[in-house]
């Protein structure tokens, strides 16, 4: 697959260190995207009944292997991606020249999920030019607060504008009905038990916060991202993931689950050689390369998404957080953001793993479905406003 030099717009962004609350800030730092890239959302209808319904493990892995598919697919292209997990579902931000191979590969997944799951996981794509064409805005920048991993910050409403078109009731998926016939979930793994909090740490805070102005949207993050470091101190001390709390899940339910979402059937004598890699790896996580990984793999966990809004778990104490719904509270009241938060005892992660030495990435959400419970917060928090103004 050829690319061009506007595929390559993401990789080419320089990567900040400049601390987040600045860098939101600094207009400057953050490019439009280009008008002939494309959005591409998935989302699992019905996954706040889902996830009280007992699945919020199976709504959390789909999301994931959203991801893996179309990370795959760039990989394959060398083309380097912004994306953004959501819990019950992700968003990317693709050049033209992989968007038919993406669009196939991720109507298969689906076709896929509401086979083995009985779930309907959402797929839906929109032109950036159509989301300049309605006057919003998709500004990005890549910042990075570890030696070894990055993300993509994303400000103005154009994703927002993106979810809202592509889960709307009269959207269609026209000129993308094609299903691919392969689908490559290669490195999704899944194999690590419910996470307690680190020591110290007394829950896990599943957090969204969006602004209520877009005009405001960067000086409202910048405001709350300087509340979470002064309230919980720099991102590694409110980070849910350490190793002394990490446990390998080695039982056949758990990895037979796995295998499902890869394959969409179980092979027994896959199960059986997936069995043994996991029994090796009590080996490997005692050796140099393994402590190393274990390491990276708490720096490269995707704690943090800011795609327009605020989406982020992070450990403390009660007394912590409830210092930031004092701070929340109040930028609430000055009708500056809406938030949603959501508590619980753990955090749950599932992970992409090319390559056990530099290229692997770990996503992380509250258990009990922490992103789908605060956003069904926030959903209800905008439902009242709406409902005073008409």
């Amino acid at each position: 697959m050829m690319s061009n030099n506007e595929d390559h717009f993401y990789s080419n962004l320089p990567i900040n260190k400049l601390p987040l609350a600045q860098l939101l800030v600094k207009s400057q730092l953050f490019k439009a995207v280009p008008v002939d890239w494309h959005v591409i959302i998935t989302d699992i209808k019905s996954s706040t009944s889902a996830v009280n319904s007992g699945l919020h493990e199976n709504v959390n892995l789909v999301a994931t292997g959203s991801i893996v598919a179309v990370l795959n697919i760039a990989f394959k292209a060398n083309i380097a991606i912004p994306f953004f997990f959501g819990g019950d579902g992700a968003t990317f931000i693709l050049p033209p020249s992989i968007v038919g191979d993406v669009m196939k590969s991720l109507l298969k997944y689906r076709e896929n999920t509401r086979e083995n799951f009985n779930l309907d996981l959402r797929t839906g794509i929109i032109a950036v030019k159509e989301i300049y064409k309605q006057g919003h805005k998709l500004h990005i920048s890549r910042f990075s607060s570890s030696a070894t991993f990055s993300i993509p910050i994303v400000l103005g409403d154009g994703l927002a504008y993106a979810e809202k078109v592509i889960k709307g009731d009269d959207y269609l998926l026209s000129g993308h009905d094609s299903i691919s016939d392969e689908l490559d979930l290669s490195g999704m793994q899944c194999r690590w038990d419910k996470i307690e909090p680190p020591e110290n740490s007394e829950e896990v805070v599943t957090l969204i916060v969006i602004a209520q102005s877009s005009e405001q949207q960067a000086a409202v993050f910048s405001k709350v991202v300087h509340h979470l470091d002064q309230i919980y101190g720099a991102p590694d001390k409110r980070q849910p993931i350490s190793v002394p709390k990490l446990i390998f899940k080695t039982s056949f339910n758990s990895l037979g689950k796995e295998m499902k979402h890869r394959l969409g059937k179980i092979n027994f004598a896959a199960l059986i050689k997936s069995w043994f890699i996991n029994i090796y790896g009590y080996i490997y996580f005692r050796t140099e390369s393994g402590k190393k990984y274990l390491r990276q793999l708490v720096e490269m966990s995707d704690t943090l998404v800011i795609d327009g809004r605020i989406n982020t778990v992070i450990t403390g104490t009660e007394k912590q957080r409830l210092a930031l719904q004092r701070e929340l509270d109040r930028l609430e009241k000055n009708k500056e953001l809406m938030y949603g938060l959501y508590v619980s005892g753990e955090s749950i992660m599932s992970c992409y793993v090319r390559d056990l030495e530099d290229d692997h990435i770990h996503f992380v959400d509250g258990s009990e479905g922490g992103y789908t419970q605060a956003a069904g917060v926030l959903k209800e928090k905008i439902r009242d406003k709406l409902s005073q103004l008409s």
